[in-house]
């Protein structure tokens, strides 16, 4: 009886038959020890696989709340959103309405001043962290430090622009900037004559399939939103980003996020495969020994190479993770502001340690404090 019980016990506990991803088990505890080390509120893992997805949750949408997070809870992803953006650039180089080495300036209104020096700042730079912009603008002074974004201008945006020296030239050093793809993101909807978020639906998320991939929300999907905490496990407000939607501004689910990264390693038929595929052509040189493709992180190297990005908001942490040659991938949402990309990168490589305390996220479109 005790060998039956075991092989059993085994068969409930293990991963799906050629799962290169921990078990669900598995997984659980680790999301119990997050949430029960104080360091999580509620979390989503979702994984994606030939055989099939699965999602797991632990935790609850609140503190004063017993009820858990689903697959269809949305959260803020924060800068999960620049995958986005690249795409939308991608779908519009392919209608040929953009030129991928387009200068920037091209894309704003005429007299617009965008800093220079050596060549024009391109749209590949922008998407892929090598304009030479910093992180964020010297000018971003918030009136209310829970909603940084929120009262941040596209007046500010130029003013910023105009006085801006470059300390290099474009396309020569890696170094992240919120400010560069949320410019992006603004110029490819004056491009388009449209705002972000409907030119965003129209173009990637329609065609994906995507159903609560969003930034404004209907009635129905607010009820859906899990309430963003921050490290001390409060509530906090939701971020408005109306300036830099493009960098950070996305909500969305585990379900959508998985269905985004089906399309993504195609285990799924997707119009947008060939515009995809150019995302994740090319690739820079990151440092550390990583690359930069088109609004992904690559890091590590043969059947361990993860295809990445990672995003928070003040009361949230998101995690979208790939290992495309096993044509598996990972998603990890959190509604509250502790770090869970080492979960992400965890699952999709046991080798990489989970490390109970994280710094805040340093892929957050957060301001410098």
């Amino acid at each position: 009886m005790s060998i039956v019980f075991a092989f059993l016990l085994w068969v409930v506990t293990a991963a799906p038959l050629g799962s290169a991803v921990l078990s669900d088990a598995d997984i659980t505890r680790i999301l119990a020890e997050r949430v029960e080390s104080k360091q999580a509120v509620g979390l989503v893992v979702g994984v994606i696989e030939p055989q099939g997805r699965r999602v797991v949750v632990h935790g609850r949408l609140d503190r004063k709340s017993d009820r858990p997070p689903d697959r269809d809870t949305l959260f803020e992803i924060g800068s999960v959103t620049k995958v986005f953006t690249a795409l939308l650039l991608a779908e519009m180089a392919g209608r040929g309405e953009v030129g991928l080495d387009d200068p920037v300036a091209k894309l704003l209104p005429a007299g617009t001043k965008v800093p220079e020096r050596g060549r024009p700042i391109t749209l590949t730079d922008l998407s892929n962290h090598r304009s030479g912009l910093p992180r964020l603008p010297t000018n971003l002074k918030p009136l209310y430090w829970a909603n940084p974004y929120a009262d941040y201008t596209v007046d500010a945006l130029y003013a910023f622009l105009a006085d801006y020296r470059m300390r290099r030239d474009p396309g020569t050093a890696y170094e992240y900037s919120n400010l560069g793809v949320g410019l992006l993101g603004h110029a490819l909807a004056l491009r388009a004559g449209r705002d972000y978020e409907s030119l965003l639906r129209e173009r990637i998320i329609v065609p994906l399939g995507l159903r609560d991939t969003s930034i404004a929300l209907s009635p129905a999907q607010s009820t859906r939103l899990a309430p963003g905490h921050n490290r001390s496990r409060t509530p906090t407000p939701n971020w408005d980003i109306p300036t830099f939607a493009g960098a950070g501004a996305l909500k969305s689910s585990a379900s959508d996020l998985l269905t985004f990264l089906s399309a993504s390693l195609g285990l799924t038929e997707s119009p947008l495969a060939p515009v995809i595929a150019q995302t994740l052509a090319a690739l820079w040189p990151r440092g550390g020994g990583g690359y930069q493709a088109l609004g992904w992180h690559i890091s590590g190297s043969g059947a361990a190479q993860i295809t990445w990005h990672a995003g928070g908001t003040g009361g949230y942490r998101a995690f979208i993770g790939m290992l495309r040659q096993q044509r598996t991938g990972v998603v990890v949402l959190s509604n509250a502001a502790y770090g869970i990309e080492d979960i992400g990168f965890h699952l999709l490589d046991p080798r990489r340690p989970l490390a109970m305390s994280t710094a805040a996220d340093q892929e957050a479109p957060a301001p410098n404090r």
